[in-house]
């Protein structure tokens, strides 16, 4: 499939400050990849140097074929792009302001930038100084989407807007995804990005240490499952089966803890048990997230 984002190696110090470290990446074109990781973990640092904001210590970098610094000037025709520190102009309205950045990129859709407006509620006849934090994040969205680009890159773009803006946001970045363009979305915010990305990226300390389907991490976490049964179940059935952990029986009642695929699971209860009745406690990327932060994972 088509490349959106590529990078080989891509590494940045700040004097002693090792902030990016040989970060490879690949992001297909009609993909939403989230880049998850806590605040100084290295996610704005690797958008502004694929940005060429800043030169990377070493390694390269391209979007959409092109390389990142020899091609930055061209790049810019193709990409939407939301700061983590948006700043506008305080005294253009948010009218003022798109058609600021329309001017800039050669024209746009007006209508297309009008149903923008109305899908995010965004009041574009404000000053840009008297809007709320959320309000003048939604005059940043618009312009990053107004000229329908090929590559979106957000950096914490749902900062300050409310539950139901946010879930217009999510559908305006998957008709994105499905119209073949790309999406890449920088959050710390972890229900955000399990609910609209194909993939994610954990950064840890500037190092990617996972790069994996949603689904595949959601399969990985360890959820809680309750088990009703026709009679009497025995705690040391469930303990034989890898995965499974932290098992408490009552009478016909089993609950335990299980980081497995279910089918390994329901197999060994099958031949075992007649099962009445089963719950369980669906998986969290949060919990998921955490496991790659805790010391000594690598």
């Amino acid at each position: 499939m088509k490349s959106a984002i590529h990078t080989e190696g891509l590494t940045k110090h700040y004097g002693d400050v090792v902030a990016l470290v040989d970060l490879n990446l690949d992001i297909v074109a009609g993909e939403i990849f989230g880049f998850l990781g806590p605040n100084g973990a290295g996610k704005t640092t690797m958008i502004r140097t694929i940005l060429d904001e800043i030169h990377p210590t070493s390694g390269r970098a391209s979007i959409l074929g092109m390389d990142t610094h020899e091609q930055s000037v061209e790049i810019r025709r193709h990409i939407g792009y939301v700061p983590g520190d948006l700043a506008m102009y305080p005294n253009l309205t948010g009218g003022d302001t798109l058609t600021y950045f329309a001017n800039m990129r050669g024209g746009v859709d007006w209508a297309y930038v009008d149903g923008l407006a109305d899908r995010l509620n965004a009041d574009l006849s404000k000053k840009v100084g008297d809007l709320s934090s959320g309000n003048r994040q939604k005059v940043g969205l618009i312009q990053a989407f107004m000229n329908q680009p090929d590559v979106l890159i957000m950096d914490e773009p749902s900062s300050g807007l409310d539950p139901l803006v946010q879930r217009e946001f999510q559908a305006m970045m998957r008709e994105v995804a499905a119209d073949g363009r790309t999406v890449f979305l920088s959050s710390h915010s972890l229900s955000e990005v399990q609910r609209v990305a194909h993939r994610v990226g954990i950064i840890r300390h500037g190092r990617l240490v996972a790069v994996e389907a949603v689904a595949d991490l959601r399969s990985k976490a360890i959820r809680t499952i309750e088990l009703v049964f026709d009679t009497p179940a025995e705690a040391s059935v469930f303990e034989a089966v890898a995965g499974v952990r932290d098992v408490v029986v009552n009478d016909h009642h089993v609950t335990l803890s299980f980081d497995g695929h279910m089918e390994s699971l329901l197999a060994v209860v099958a031949d075992r048990y007649t099962l009445v009745d089963v719950s369980t406690e669906e998986a969290d990327l949060e919990e998921i997230f955490l496991t790659y932060y805790r010391d000594g994972t690598s």
